[in-house]
């Protein structure tokens, strides 16, 4: 067995080893991270030796951290993703370049259909009609999105989202309502397969699915990290939120969107952003919780996606793509029977 993980924000750790009657044996790990002291490498070794190949990442973290001398230090890794890098190898998981990755940037669509896309891709990556695809949307229409189990009225505050001009629709995804104002938030989807984030739980694959953006966005100078659960963040302020839905034929939508500019005012006249909402965020005021790309960067909206674009390039090879005509079709119809619906949109009042 052999699995590789890339710690996000961290480092590779790679782990060999086999399977014999039903337990883990002659297991190697290995990687680029830092470990004190050197001694400490066949501890790792040691504490996997011998575990019932069908034990969960819980277990396997576990294990590993028992037998940790106690002067071991681990730098850009930990146990918990010793057992992640173990249960994707138990699970034959694959890699970002195990994938040919198409990389599609198409012209504006309204706000229903960018939705109903998002399904439609995400079922036929699942069912391999499609190669995993990383998409950008553009848009000249402003909505509130929000997420799946979200209750309408207490998410939006209708008479502000008249006012300024904002539809509201439903995701399939769960999560928060995010306040997308045209030409002001950078919202791109990736479909995946499900292979892709095999031995990982959800919170893992998360910061997993968005590493590279994190990448992207350090190359333009903001200090980003990744907040758990869905949060994108830098020291001046959360920038963006991911929300995910795994389908039932193998297909994972996996969507973020980031603010670049944001006017606040707005933003609490649209949206009923409670207390308890907030108070976890150690803030007294939820009009000081973004801080937008654009005030980080002074780039155009443009120039930042541009730059995404060059790092996922960069790291996966991906390929010029576009929407198919007929995958349009499908999602104009889904519009029309699910997401332009007032019971889709009212399935949690």
């Amino acid at each position: 067995m052999h699995g590789e993980y890339k710690v996000p924000g961290g480092k590779l750790v790679v782990v060999d080893f086999d399977v014999v009657d039903g337990l883990i044996r002659n297991p190697r790990v290995a990687g680029d991270f830092f470990l004190e002291p050197d001694e400490a490498l066949g501890d790792l070794d040691r504490a996997l030796d011998g575990l019932p190949a069908a034990s969960d990442a819980k277990t396997i973290a576990k294990a590993v951290a028992d037998g940790l001398r106690p002067d071991a230090v681990l730098l850009g890794f930990s146990p918990e993703a010793i057992a992640v890098v173990v249960r994707r190898a138990l699970t034959e998981a694959r890699s970002w370049t195990d994938y040919e990755w198409e990389l599609v940037h198409d012209p504006a669509v309204p706000p229903r259909l960018h939705l109903a896309l998002d399904e439609v891709l995400a079922t036929r990556v699942g069912d391999g009609r499609r190669k995993p695809t990383l998409r950008f949307w553009e848009w000249d229409e402003s909505a509130v999105v929000i997420g799946s189990f979200q209750s309408v009225k207490n998410e939006v505050d209708p008479e502000g989202a008249a006012k300024h001009g904002f539809e509201v629709v439903r995701r399939i995804s769960g999560g928060g309502a995010m306040m997308m104002e045209k030409g002001n938030v950078v919202t791109y989807s990736l479909y995946v397969p499900a292979e892709l984030v095999q031995g990982m739980s959800f919170a893992d694959s998360y910061a997993f699915l968005d590493d590279w953006v994190l990448q992207g966005l350090r190359s333009l100078g903001i200090e980003a990290t990744y907040q758990p659960l869905n949060d994108i963040a830098s020291p001046a302020g959360k920038i963006g939120g991911a929300a995910q839905k795994r389908l039932g034929n193998g297909g994972v939508l996996h969507h973020v969107t980031m603010s670049y500019d944001l006017d606040n005012e707005k933003m609490l006249e649209v949206l009923r952003i409670g207390r308890e909402k907030i108070s976890d965020k150690g803030i007294a005021s939820a009009a000081k919780r973004v801080d937008p790309l654009r005030s980080q960067t002074g780039l155009s909206r443009a120039e930042i996606i541009e730059r995404l674009k060059q790092t996922f390039v960069s790291l996966y090879g991906a390929q010029p793509g576009t929407v198919a005509p007929d995958e349009l079709a499908e999602a104009e119809e889904l519009v029309a029977a699910k997401f332009a619906t007032p019971e889709w949109l009212n399935r949690v009042p």
